[in-house]
């Protein structure tokens, strides 16, 4: 089939929507299938490049940091897109890779299949909209701009839940996303793990939990500050190790010292993808407070390189983390510390989680998703429109 993904997020620094994409293309690569993507470009030019359509933007950073515009007009480079004529359209995003991908479905007659991958509820505070209207606003706007989508992927339970909440009626089917597993996989000897730590300055003792994701409040990392704060006076070798870099980072650093835990919290800034593997395998704990994911790949990620769990109770965590068994889902900052203890104390608990985590994370594989995702774009297009030239489809 020919594929078109389309996303907003592509030029940008890594993130779960943009991993997505790239796991998707290739597994559906793979499989034989001419895949397509077309987001925007990080400047005013649009171009081609392996595959790759860049529409010309322009910056919206005073709404959310790092998020690009375009203007809803035809150019070369949607010609071009009608003239392939897509058998399908997959889009990622809801904003403006979306206006394009609804005009080339009405020229090439294609499906779009929509994925679902933020929960804007958590989000639209940046836009200065009071609290209590977010989810009233959120349901109204998601419903009226995927009236397009045919079919609509939820990555997780805790995303169709919402989804239905929001009125959708249309098709949702729930395909969690595949990660690229087997460099998680692999395992790093205790010599290896030992170089590593030496290497960012961290000691070879040290009790390490480790938190990857974008630092904004979204994430709610001042709550894993705080659970910081109330273990290190018995445990002054434990070290909270932050991955990743964001707009609430200069605050956080401040929090840091306010609570005295600069010798305890240690922020790495953004780590390239090929590198994060590195730092899961010189961690013993993964811990998040986030409740803003749909799906989480990190924690797909951290399961595969065999981490037990500390993450603030969420449905989206269901699948991946075993209660007790290979993790702890806490509410309050007690049941952190409890947590926290049975991790830090037991080292036959630990090696019993990593198993469990590494076995949860199989089902995750990249090449898993694609199947899943074959199966809903066959169920859309018949077998005789596959692939047919465009002047077969359009009359």
């Amino acid at each position: 089939m020919k594929i078109l993904i389309t996303t907003d997020l592509y030029t940008v620094k890594t993130n779960g929507v943009v991993t997505s994409v790239n796991n998707l293309t290739d597994g559906l690569r793979r499989k034989g299938h001419d895949v397509r993507i077309l987001t925007l470009s990080d400047n005013a030019w649009s171009y081609v490049q392996d595959d790759v359509y860049y529409i010309g933007s322009f910056p919206l950073g005073k709404v959310y940091p790092g998020v690009r515009g375009a203007f809803p007009h035809r150019n070369h480079i949607l010609n071009e897109l009608i003239e392939w004529c897509p058998d399908i359209i997959h889009s990622q995003c809801e904003f403006f890779t979306f206006q394009f991908a609804k005009l080339i479905s009405k020229r090439c007659d294609a499906p779009i299949v929509h994925t679902y991958h933020t929960l804007y509820e958590s989000y639209v505070g940046y836009l200065g909209i009071p609290e209590a209207a977010n989810k009233k606003i959120v349901k109204l706007l998601s419903k009226r701009r995927l009236k397009a989508a045919e079919t609509i992927i939820a990555p997780s339970q805790k995303t169709l839940s919402v989804l239905k909440g929001y009125g959708m009626d249309q098709d949702i089917e729930v395909v969690p996303t595949g990660i690229s597993i087997d460099q998680h996989l692999e395992r790093y000897s205790a010599e290896k793990k030992k170089e590593l730590r030496r290497a960012i300055g961290i000691r070879e003792d040290a009790f390490v939990l480790i938190s990857i994701g974008r630092l904004g409040k979204e994430k709610n990392i001042d709550e894993l500050l705080i659970g910081m704060s109330k273990v290190i006076d018995e445990n002054p070798d434990v070290i909270l190790l932050i991955v990743g870099d964001g707009p609430d980072r200069k605050e956080l650093e401040r929090h840091v010292r306010n609570l005295g835990l600069e010798n305890n919290v240690d922020f790495t800034g953004a780590v390239p993808p090929k590198d994060v593997h590195a730092y899961y395998q010189i961690s013993d704990v993964f811990v998040s407070a986030s409740t803003s994911e749909t799906q989480g790949l990190v924690f797909i990620e951290a399961a595969a390189n065999g981490l037990p769990f500390i993450c603030h109770r969420d449905s989206c965590l269901r699948g991946i983390i075993d209660e007790n068994q290979n993790g702890f889902c806490y509410e309050t900052i007690e049941e952190f510390q409890n947590a926290f203890a049975q991790c830090l104390n037991c080292k036959g608990f630990r090696e019993n989680a990593s198993e469990i985590s590494r076995k949860n994370a199989l089902k995750y594989g990249k090449q898993q998703f694609a199947d899943r995702i074959e199966h809903v774009y066959y169920s859309l297009v018949p077998q005789e429109r596959r692939g047919m030239a465009r002047d077969e489809i359009i009359h």
